[in-house]
C-alpha cells in the first residue's frame, strides 16, 4: 500500500502514482502604517494541498476502473481520510480535481498509456479535531465496558438463582 484515501488504497494494482507533491500555505496579512513598513501578523495556517501525479498501464497497473472509482467518491462531496503507507496521518480530505489522459491505444480503442493528476485539500482543523479528545472517547468506552459488564452480571445472575 502506498496511500489510503478512506477506503481506496493506492498500490500497483490501482493507482500507483509516480509523484506526490504537498504543499502548505500559512496567512500573513499586512496593516499599513504612517512612515513605517506594513506589519505583518500570523492569522494561521491555510490551505493544505496535496497532488499525485502517475501513468497507468493498464496491462500492468489499474486503469479506467481505479479512476472511476475515485471520480464516484468526489462525486459524494465527503471528506476522506488520507493515511500514508509508512502510516503517516496527513488528515481529512477532499477530491478538488482529478484530470486523466490517454493515448497509445489498442485497436478496440482502449488506452494502453493514462496519465493522471489528482488534486486533494485538506479540510480539518488539525488531527486533534479529525480525532477528537482521545480521553473523552476513552471515559466513553470505559463506561461502556462498565455498563455492559453489570448487564451480564444481572442476566447471569437471574438465569443462576
Amino acid at each position: 500500500m502506498m496511500l489510503a484515501l478512506g477506503m481506496f488504497v493506492f498500490m500497483l494494482q490501482t493507482l500507483p502514482y509516480q509523484s506526490l507533491q504537498r504543499s502548505a500555505e500559512y496567512r500573513w496579512p499586512t496593516n499599513d502604517r504612517i512612515g513605517l513598513r506594513a506589519a505583518p501578523q500570523f492569522l494561521g495556517q491555510g490551505d493544505e494541498k496535496i497532488t499525485l501525479t502517475g501513468t497507468l498501464l493498464p496491462e500492468i497497473t489499474g486503469g479506467r476502473l481505479s479512476l472511476d472509482a475515485l471520480r464516484l467518491m468526489a462525486d459524494q462531496g465527503r471528506a476522506w481520510s488520507l493515511i500514508g503507507g509508512n502510516g503517516a496521518i496527513y488528515g481529512m480530505f477532499v477530491v478538488e480535481s482529478l484530470s486523466d489522459e490517454h493515448s497509445e491505444f489498442f485497436a478496440n480503442g482502449a488506452a494502453r498509456k493514462i496519465e493522471f493528476t489528482l488534486s486533494l485539500k485538506r479540510v480539518d482543523e488539525s488531527l486533534t479535531a479529525m480525532f477528537g479528545d482521545i480521553k473523552t472517547q476513552a471515559d466513553g468506552l470505559l463506561d461502556q465496558a462498565g455498563g455492559i459488564a453489570s448487564n451480564t452480571q444481572k442476566y447471569a445472575g437471574g438465569l443462576l438463582s
